[in-house]
């Protein structure tokens, strides 16, 4: 028997308005009946979650007190990272020598925002009037719709759900329609934690009547967003039903600058990790190689000669390197735009082919570009195991094909010139810059995009502050009657 789920609504557990099976990626089958739901499960989950904005349960909570449950709820994820982990694997085709150890740093994410919740202070303003004193306070924005991908869904959700709590904002979390598994069991730590009814609620279902609703609602302030800008199209043209805030953490066309200079196999490693760790299913993964013509040959060969020994597998097998897509659709995708991309002159260095076995596997690929006139493989983000090459001969060359495109995430700088690493870094239009390193996280560093890859940024403290709005507070200290009620003071 299939395993079951359940929504998670102002404080109980419930069916969904009908289900969905969940295909495990790794076997092509259903492993999971998941929960769908509807218009008015969503209105029920924002009506609960404006309510308890204002219920004294939650919203009479000090501030210390918000960091407790938040370092209650770390303590639990840590806990349940290892069954956290399986089911990640098992919806998602994720490794779990990966899921394991991401979901176990994610408990860092909430213990940061934990240590942050009474640390969101207001300010006084010397006002230029007499007898008045003027300050600030920081009030939750309201009601946030929080809603993530498949991919990594734990750690987005963190980066969400932590600042969100930690300024005092109730939560509706939906989880994405293609294995929404995890954040669904991870309701139950919600639930354990012992967050007030309707503070989180955990929901999941299809665009336009789980979605579309959420996004529109008028009781929600802000949504913040994970996932593709074609669907963010749509949740921007939602809001202009509420006016709710958005924040827009998006896709990626990440640059990987390899320099003749730098420290080649410490580089190949790095490039290994940032296009083929996680199946390549990952924002910022450095899927466009630029490296110096000078050491093109050899930097390909070492890195060739490393992804052929790649040990691809199970997922659930913990000595698996690379683990299949999560669905079929995006397998038919990369063979359709790699197919393309041979047509327009790219050419196959290794891959370049779907894996004979069963779930969606696609081999780690390579595709040599520099020949071409830039093919689709080097522009269109696939998400998925595909690395683009091209080279370069100066700086200002490599710079200049790193800012071609229309995204911005993230980009990997690979040089020992440290001067030449400042000079690079300051003139690359992206949201993150790893130098001699790639896929590196905290929860203290910011985390966001330009472009198409969005806006707004999560990840430390000015994360939180998002989630806040001030209220201006006037107190006249005068005991002398106001005079002149029709003139403005």
């Amino acid at each position: 028997m299939n395993t079951q789920f359940q929504l998670y609504i102002d404080g109980k557990f419930e069916a969904g308005a009908a289900t969905f099976g969940s295909v495990n990626p790794a076997t092509g089958q259903v492993w999971a009946d998941m929960p769908e739901a509807r218009t008015e499960q969503v209105n029920r989950a924002v009506d609960a979650a404006s309510r308890a904005l204002n219920d004294r349960a939650w919203a009479g909570l000090t501030a210390s007190a918000r960091g407790k449950l938040l370092y209650k709820l770390a303590d639990l994820v840590e806990k349940a990272a290892p069954r956290l982990a399986e089911i990640e694997t098992h919806d998602t085709g994720k490794i779990i020598r990966e899921t394991s150890s991401q979901i176990a740093y994610v408990a860092e994410y909430y213990r940061y925002y934990a240590g942050i919740a009474d640390k969101l202070e207001g300010s006084h303003i010397p006002v230029d009037k007499p007898d008045m004193q003027v300050w600030l306070e920081r009030q939750p924005v309201g009601v946030v719709a929080a809603i993530v991908p498949w991919n990594s869904q734990l750690f987005l959700s963190a980066e969400k759900l932590g600042p969100a709590l930690a300024a005092g904002c109730t939560v509706v979390l939906k989880a994405s329609e293609e294995a929404p598994g995890p954040l669904l069991e991870f309701a139950r730590l919600i639930h354990e934690a012992g967050f007030p009814p309707g503070v989180v609620s955990v929901i999941t279902g299809f665009g336009p009547e789980c979605g579309a609703v959420l996004s529109g609602h008028p009781k929600v302030s802000n949504v913040a967003f994970t996932g593709g800008p074609e669907t963010a199209k749509h949740i921007v043209a939602n809001t202009a039903n509420n006016l709710a805030k958005v924040s827009l953490e998006l896709g990626g066309k990440s640059p990987f600058i390899v320099f003749a200079d730098t420290d080649i196999q410490s580089a190949v490693n790095a490039q290994v990790a940032a296009i083929f760790a996680a199946s390549g299913q990952s924002c910022v993964a450095g899927s466009r190689l630029l490296v110096e013509a000078s050491v093109k040959d050899r930097f390909l060969a070492m890195l060739v000669e490393r992804v052929e020994r790649i040990r691809i597998g199970s997922p659930i097998d913990m000595q698996t390197e690379f683990g299949p897509l999560c669905t079929e659709r995006q397998r038919r995708n990369i063979e359709a735009v790699v197919e393309k991309s041979l047509k327009q002159g790219a050419t196959v260095l290794t891959g370049g082919r779907a894996l004979d076995r069963d779930g969606f596997f696609y081999a780690p690929t390579i595709v040599d570009c520099s020949h071409a006139d830039r093919p689709d493989c080097i522009t269109t983000e696939l998400f998925g195991p595909v690395l683009s090459v091209d080279t370069f001969t100066t700086e200002e060359e490599a710079i200049e094909k790193a800012n071609s495109t229309v995204y911005g995430l993230a980009a990997g700088i690979f040089t020992s010139n440290l001067t030449r690493a400042h000079r690079v870094s300051k003139r690359i239009r992206s949201g993150i810059v790893w130098i001699n390193t790639y896929r590196v996280v905290s929860p203290l560093a910011p985390f966001g995009g330009f472009g198409l890859s969005g806006h707004g940024r999560e990840g430390g403290m000015s994360a939180a502050l998002e989630y806040t709005t001030t209220r201006t507070v006037w107190l006249r200290t005068s005991d002398d009657p106001i005079s002149n009620p029709f003139v403005m003071r």
